[in-house]
């Protein structure tokens, strides 16, 4: 009974003093429980609906099937008329509050073209590149095209090389710094029916334009898909500049702890998300567990204090590096003269927690610098709370021929550096040591 009051007593006077966006969005939110108008609140409560004990997190379901109370029932959720779940690889309740969240997260004080708050679609998968298969399969046919650029994490180049090509689905890797270049190509060729762009690129840093490369693809018509894996919805929000959909390997920065695998593609035409993508993943069979997407959840509590250290550790690290006798190159959005700066200053909140720098001495100088390594991991992973290095040309980008490798910018003695949360010292002292 008091709740009602307080509420009214809120609305009446506090909320009232708010901007009318922010106070409609929060009020409306708080009423449903659905989350509140701070990203950081967000991260906490998004998503989370009271299950019927009560728990104060959302449990995990490990429970492959959902019973119903009768055939009327099964065969309304089966038809989409009542909300309910199935089947574990269509969902539950854990991996649904993790979807939420990140849905909430990406379209955090977006609005859409008729000035309403976006509304978003995530859909949980099993890994990054699971999500991948899912937006370009979900988007492409036999006969189709896609385009992308040159410096692409490893996994996702050879999806593109290796795996499509044998669906009839071909693609064309060009320099999107060129825009002028992207649409010459885009007009030159009409079976081209997808831009994907990740920014910033793995492992050279590289950043694009996506209000530019959005607004071009849209021009012809183009499905425009993004890796958002390096930033976070913390750092940047490409659904800011119209793209149709987002992509996270959930692995790194939004689980933040290395404890699980997981993917999300996010997408804002709801039909299509609830129809076609949704069918795509569940016969792909590319989905996640309620563990995981627990594991996830409880990641995405402190996603944006992790960023802030992150971002902070990383750029005293790019200075320590940038002008080090043994560095020939730093590739950090953070410094002035990375030729991506200029536009990470405009779509991105901080340059990331990310580096990658190459070594006068090539290969043997990057295989040498990994076993001097004392303190930080050397692991093929990234966005954890311990610093990792890698290797790229020995590791992630093994699978990529040498002379594309080569073209990307993913030299031999190139380091990608995931910069922890440890004290600095600790981290610059442990730099150093793997130089001397």
């Amino acid at each position: 009974m008091l709740a009602t009051p307080i509420i009214e007593y809120l609305k009446n006077n506090f909320f009232s003093t708010l901007p009318c966006t922010f106070r409609a969005n929060f009020y409306y939110k708080m009423a449903d429980k659905n989350t509140t108008a701070g990203f950081d609140t967000i991260c906490l409560h998004g998503g989370h609906r009271t299950e019927s004990n009560k728990a104060h997190l959302t449990p995990i379901y490990a429970s492959s099937t959902y019973v119903f109370d009768s055939a009327e029932e099964s065969a309304a959720v089966f038809k989409g008329e009542e909300q309910g779940y199935i089947y574990g690889r269509w969902g539950n309740p854990t991996i649904a509050e993790a979807e939420e969240k990140i849905a909430l997260l990406e379209a955090y004080g977006i609005d859409d073209a008729a000035g309403n708050a976006l509304q978003l679609k995530a859909i949980l998968h099993a890994s990054g590149m699971a999500a991948i298969a899912t937006a370009f399969l979900g988007n492409l046919k036999a006969g189709e095209k896609m385009i992308s650029h040159q410096s692409l994490y490893g996994g996702t180049h050879e999806i593109i090389e290796k795996i499509m090509p044998d669906y009839g689905i071909n693609h064309l890797l060009i320099d999107f710094h060129n825009t002028d270049g992207v649409e010459a190509a885009i007009k030159a060729d009409a079976t081209i029916r997808l831009m994907h762009i990740e920014t910033p690129a793995n492992p050279t840093l590289q950043c694009f334009d996506l209000k530019t490369l959005s607004a071009l693809g849209k021009k012809y018509g183009l499905t425009v898909v993004v890796d958002n894996t390096f930033a976070t919805p913390y750092l940047q929000q490409p659904f800011r500049y119209d793209v149709d959909y987002v992509v996270h390997s959930t692995t790194k920065y939004l689980n933040g702890h290395g404890t699980a695998i997981g993917g999300v593609l996010v997408g804002k035409d709801l039909d299509r998300m609830n129809k076609a993508l949704t069918k795509t993943h569940r016969l792909l069979g590319g989905n996640s567990n309620a563990f995981d997407a627990f594991l996830l959840t409880n990641g995405l509590r402190t996603l944006s204090l992790r960023m802030d250290r992150h971002c902070s550790n990383a750029e005293k690290v790019a200075q320590f590096l940038d002008g080090h006798k043994a560095v020939a190159v730093v590739n950090y959005l953070g410094l002035t003269s990375h030729p991506g700066y200029a536009v990470a200053k405009q779509q991105m909140k901080h340059a990331g927690g990310m580096i990658s720098f190459e070594l006068k001495g090539g290969f043997d100088a990057g295989v040498k610098f990994l076993n001097n390594m004392q303190l930080c991991k050397n692991a093929v992973s990234l966005g954890t709370c311990d610093t990792i290095v890698t290797h790229a040309a020995s590791t992630t980008h093994l699978g990529v021929p040498r002379e594309q490798r080569l073209k990307a910018g993913i030299t031999d003695g190139l380091i990608r550096m995931s910069v922890g949360l440890e004290n600095i010292e600790d981290i610059l002292r442990d730099l150093e040591h793997a130089m001397a």
